[in-house]
């Protein structure tokens, strides 16, 4: 290995291991067997470890897979960001290396949705279900405030001053969040979410979503699918320091309406709304909520 690459390369996983996907390494965890195969796709700033609590629930019912978008996280490095195709097409070559049997259920938090429905548009056959955690959507200016379209989220993300202020806080965060994991993961995890390049990375991941938007609206509707969305309308004190009243509440009403209209799109959709947790923080504190609604996709998924 080369003296040049950045140190989050050289982060060894606390769990899991690597696949080799065009000559570079693509970090991969799974747990559990059967089908279909339940698929996390991580929001900006989050890594497939981010699951790790819900993804062993999963793992006791079928099998279940997290992983690093390259770029992100363990995986090595890449040039961010990247179009949605970039990051379905290594998805599925991921899943096939690790000889996972399509189709799959694909769970999508936050920034994961583009990707999610990308690989949807690119592999529909292999989509046995959607479970929507929360997610962003492509027609996600048609529902919100303008002080919450895409343009306006890219341009609010932190700049490095103002980041480098936040890591004390945020190290605080990730150790009350992961303190139910394994103390090896949990610990391997804070430190490198606080690291310079994990950091910069979750930026870096953000800063073309309208772009992204517009590459999904060129394509198809998502599948037919059974599909479930989380909708959380809870929000979290940094949010609420940030945004006024009345704009957090527009962007809770628009996302209501959003993911109504994405259940409504297909034959077995529901939307379930969250008030009791916020954004970024579902999984860890509603996993019977996100568990339920995986199992209930699979379940659907294996007997229409």
């Amino acid at each position: 290995m080369t003296n040049d690459i950045t140190s989050s390369a050289r982060l060894a996983p606390p769990v899991g291991g690597f696949e080799e996907i065009d000559g570079r390494r693509v970090f991969v965890h799974r747990s559990g067997s059967g089908g279909p195969g339940v698929v996390f796709l991580p929001g900006a700033s989050a890594v497939g470890l981010d699951y790790f609590g819900v993804q062993q629930r999963v793992s006791q019912f079928t099998t279940a897979v997290v992983y690093d978008r390259g770029g992100t996280g363990y995986s090595d490095p890449l040039p961010l960001p990247r179009t949605a195709a970039a990051v379905a097409t290594e998805l599925h070559e991921l899943l096939r290396a690790q000889n996972i049997a399509a189709p799959y259920v694909l769970v999508a938090h936050s920034l994961g949705g583009f990707y999610a429905h990308r690989f949807a548009q690119l592999y529909p056959p292999d989509v046995a279900g959607l479970v929507w955690l929360d997610a962003l959507h492509r027609d996600w200016d048609d529902f919100m405030p303008p002080a919450a379209s895409l343009a306006a989220v890219e341009r609010m993300a932190p700049d490095r001053e103002q980041l480098e202020q936040m890591r004390p806080a945020l190290r605080e965060m990730r150790g009350e969040l992961y303190a139910n994991y394994p103390e090896h993961v949990r610990q391997a995890l804070i430190d490198a979410k606080v690291s310079d390049e994990w950091i910069h990375v979750g930026v870096a991941e953000r800063g073309k979503l309208a772009e992204l938007a517009a590459e999904l609206r060129a394509g198809p509707n998502i599948p037919d699918v059974p599909v479930v969305a989380l909708t959380v309308v809870g929000t979290d004190p940094a949010q609420q320091a940030l945004t006024s009243e009345r704009t957090l509440q527009e962007m809770h009403d628009g996302k209501t309406r959003m993911d109504a209209a994405l259940v409504s799109a297909v034959s077995h959709g529901e939307q379930r709304i969250l008030s009791d947790t916020s954004h970024h923080r579902l999984c860890f504190d509603r996993p019977d909520a996100v568990v339920q609604a995986i199992r209930d996709v699979v379940d659907r998924a294996v007997r229409p």
